[in-house]
């Protein structure tokens, strides 16, 4: 047996004393199911814990059951995940509920190979759903538990490495104990979120793992896990155009595939435009702009792309792009648009609903 796999087995007894006393209290475990463990894990996916409580919440409410999921409007489903972004993430949800609906009759597989067939679904929520809803010894591996596993071990291997990962992995499953696997899992969880912190310095003197952590032995815990620098992320310049008229907005739907694909969006183009090549760009449109209400910039970050935004809020006058949609303060609210735009949004929203004082 590897010494790595020996150290992380004297892990599991305190590590479980521990998740009794201080496990997190969340939505998703008071009342175990598949279903909401496979919601709550997907809604997790580059999303804080806080942030994903009110969103679970109401998710389940809207969708208490994969048949409903899959029987739900997309629409209305990708309004319900508006603010969580990746919304791959929520389409996915649909396609493997309408498969599990329609193959499995509504319940969740229990097998690892069913569940990873499904659309969106990985080796970690796979796992996480087999240990913690049907109690099987299958290992949930998350950045959290690298972390940790690279902490306590010393391991000088870089996690991102897609075959070092299956080396945790097998250290994992291997260190696992056959009773009690999702809360195994579930500790391991929360000692990455609450305790064993990524970041900043970790909070030893609070952790189970005592004399047994290694980085802690070496004073190595903030070098710890290894990670080779990302490639920079590509930057693209893109000028947004909030045009306003008579009351509404224009939006317009991306397309059916790519990045935010289906979602609602603002008009833009590429580039950065001053007040004359926006307005000539207007013209392309059949707009003429009545008043510029106000500029603005905004950012954000994707998982490989950067949005650096020129924004322009315009009272407008004209017919617009024919696939345009002109939606008033009542109507935009059915309509999912990504939290990219958020900065916008704000601006937008007091002259949809009647306070036009506020810009």
């Amino acid at each position: 047996m590897d010494k790595e796999v020996q150290t992380l087995q004297k892990l599991t007894a305190p590590l479980l004393e521990w998740y009794d006393t201080y496990r997190r209290d969340l939505p998703w475990r008071q009342e175990v199911s598949a279903y909401g463990t496979w919601i709550s894990e997907i809604m997790l996916q580059q999303t804080r814990v806080r942030a994903v409580i009110p969103y679970f919440q109401r998710f389940m409410a809207a969708f208490p059951t994969v048949k409903a999921l899959a029987a739900a409007d997309t629409e209305q489903l990708l309004k319900l995940w508006e603010g969580l972004g990746y919304y791959s993430r929520a389409r996915n949800l649909q396609k493997a509920a309408r498969i599990v609906a329609e193959r499995y009759g509504g319940r969740m597989p229990d097998t690892y190979d069913e569940l990873i067939a499904l659309p969106g679904i990985g080796d970690y929520t796979a796992g996480a759903i087999l240990s913690i809803s049907y109690g099987q010894r299958v290992p949930a591996v998350d950045g959290n538990v690298l972390r940790i596993a690279a902490r306590i071990t010393g391991s000088r291997m870089d996690v991102l490495d897609g075959g070092n990962r299956k080396v945790f992995r097998r250290w994992v499953e291997q260190a696992m104990p056959a009773e009690r696997t999702g809360e195994y899992n579930q500790a391991l969880m929360d000692l990455g979120a609450t305790v064993c912190l990524s970041g900043g310095e970790p909070l030893c003197p609070s952790c189970p793992a005592g004399e047994i952590c290694q980085a802690r032995r070496q004073g190595c815990q903030r070098q710890l896990p290894v990670r080779k620098k990302k490639k920079d992320k590509r930057v693209e310049h893109l000028t947004v155009f909030v045009l306003l008229r008579g009351g509404a907005v224009a939006l317009r739907q991306r397309p059916e595939r790519g990045l935010l694909a289906q979602l609602w969006e603002y008009p833009h183009v590429p580039g950065t435009l001053d007040e004359t090549a926006a307005a000539r760009q207007m013209e392309q449109w059949s707009m003429t702009p009545h008043r510029w209400i106000k500029q603005l910039t905004a950012r954000h970050e994707f998982t490989h792309i950067r949005w650096e935004m020129t924004g322009y809020v315009i009272e407008a006058e004209g017919s617009g792009a024919p696939d345009w949609l002109w939606a008033d303060g009542q109507t935009r609210r059915r309509y999912a648009v990504p939290s990219a735009f958020d900065k916008f949004t704000r601006e937008v929203e007091p002259v949809l609903i009647g306070d036009k004082h506020d810009l």
